[in-house]
């Protein structure tokens, strides 16, 4: 007999303590009949001031990943999505997302699908017909480029504009306004920018993206769209509806 609520699927979300977003983002996109559960990653609120800081706040993270998973095992879920971008791109290499991946499905103790958020982008970028060029925006510090760049690179992408937003702290990265978010995405429109990519599942910019695509006219792929995108349709689910950016309603 399948879970009352969750008679198409449970979803477990491993995501950092300090993450306000990802849960309610995750919750306007779930379709009828799915379940989202959510494992904190705990990890003290710490100053992130340069690149030092933020790369620590990451090594926090990545050291509570094995707890979160632990704790999602335990209302059986029927695939994880990652809901963290910064800790996907980390090892810089894409084998190092298929590591990333193999560790919580050895953590899980069973064959359970996993989506991260390179997985979501490669699949997205693919989809949209991006030939090469791309931009990024994050509220990150700059020692996030090189692993980006190793990442991207492998896919065949090249980035040709950057917006470090440089949030204060992991928790305070969502203390900004509607127009702080717009004008980051502008500042990455440059003209040989086939496609606009923000990362940082903190920054609420699911909504935004769907509009910033009118405006700009090019695609804009928003972390959490497309990682929780990429989790249910690798689960079969292929609900289409408006308000969260091609992805969903073409895709």
């Amino acid at each position: 007999m399948s879970d009352y609520l969750a008679y198409r699927a449970k979803i477990g979300v491993p995501t950092p303590s300090t993450n306000t977003v990802v849960q309610p983002e995750y919750d306007t996109m779930r379709p009828p009949g799915v379940t989202n559960h959510i494992g904190r990653m705990h990890i003290p609120d710490i100053p992130t001031v340069d690149n030092d800081s933020f790369d620590e706040s990451i090594r926090l993270i990545d050291a509570g990943l094995d707890g979160a998973v632990d704790r999602l095992m335990t209302c059986h879920p029927d695939y994880l999505v990652l809901g963290i971008s910064a800790l996907s791109v980390w090892g810089g290499t894409l084998q190092s997302v298929e590591d990333l991946k193999k560790r919580m499905k050895d953590r899980a103790g069973r064959d359970i699908g996993v989506s991260t958020a390179v997985d979501g982008v490669r699949e997205a970028l693919k989809l949209h017909g991006v030939k090469k060029k791309i931009s990024i925006m994050e509220p990150y510090f700059p020692s996030i480029e090189p692993r980006m760049e190793g990442v991207m690179n492998e896919l065949g992408y090249e980035i040709v504009k950057y917006q470090h937003m440089r949030g204060r702290s992991p928790a305070t990265y969502t203390h900004l306004t509607d127009q702080d978010m717009i004008e980051a995405i502008k500042s990455i429109d440059v003209p040989e920018s086939e496609c606009l990519v923000q990362f940082g599942a903190a920054l609420p910019m699911s909504r935004i993206a769907d509009e910033a695509e009118r405006w700009l006219n090019k695609p804009v792929i928003s972390i959490n769209v497309v990682t929780y995108w990429h989790g249910l349709r690798a689960l079969g689910i292929n609900d289409q509806f408006r308000g969260f950016t091609q992805l969903f309603s073409r895709f």
